[in-house]
């Protein structure tokens, strides 16, 4: 097994450690709260890095080019059903982020039964990254960042809704014709 690969399982493991020490004393300790922004950082970081070393050296395959993409769905996923529990955010926000990732997995999917690879667009990279640093804010949850992170929570609503958008404008005979 590749390091890339293995950097993906890492951050498989990594999600039940950051729910339990965001979760822990119903989430009300500042210090398991900092643990879960630094498990969830470096979670993170983990993606960025395991696909750059998969693309530079020469590294991708089968396992990562489904596992990547799953792990962060995972990652991200088990975050906000936890900013659900703690209050931190309405249940419509989540379904509207966790449902534009079932849309586009599916979308993949068709795609490749097809033997169409569907690239990511900068749109989607836009909104992963306004996810990530929304999650950290609403992780340390700082009542001084009430305003930043309330910001981040609407930019990466609206990212996920415009990524949505243009990922089916520019797709969607894939499920039509079977191609692009």
């Amino acid at each position: 097994m590749n390091l890339p690969n293995k950097l993906t399982i890492l951050r498989v493991i990594m999600i039940p450690f950051f729910v339990f020490f965001l979760l822990m004393e119903g989430g009300n300790n500042q210090f398991y709260r900092l643990i879960a922004a630094a498990v969830f950082t470096a979670a993170s970081f983990t993606d960025l890095l395991d696909g750059k070393i998969a693309r530079k050296y020469g590294l991708v395959t089968n396992f990562g080019k489904f596992m990547d993409p799953l792990a962060d769905k995972l990652l991200v996923s088990a975050g906000l059903i936890c900013f659900t529990a703690l209050n931190q955010l309405p249940a419509w926000i989540v379904i509207v982020i966790i449902s534009r990732e079932f849309i586009i997995s599916g979308f993949r999917l068709v795609a490749s039964d097809n033997g169409v690879v569907i690239a990511a667009s900068y749109w989607g990279k836009f909104k992963t990254v306004s996810q990530m640093i929304m999650s950290v804010l609403l992780i340390v949850h700082i009542n001084v960042l009430s305003i930043v992170t309330t910001a981040f929570v609407w930019i990466a609503v609206v990212l996920t809704i415009i990524s949505l958008v243009d990922y089916i404008a520019k797709n969607y005979r894939v499920l039509i014709e079977g191609s692009i």
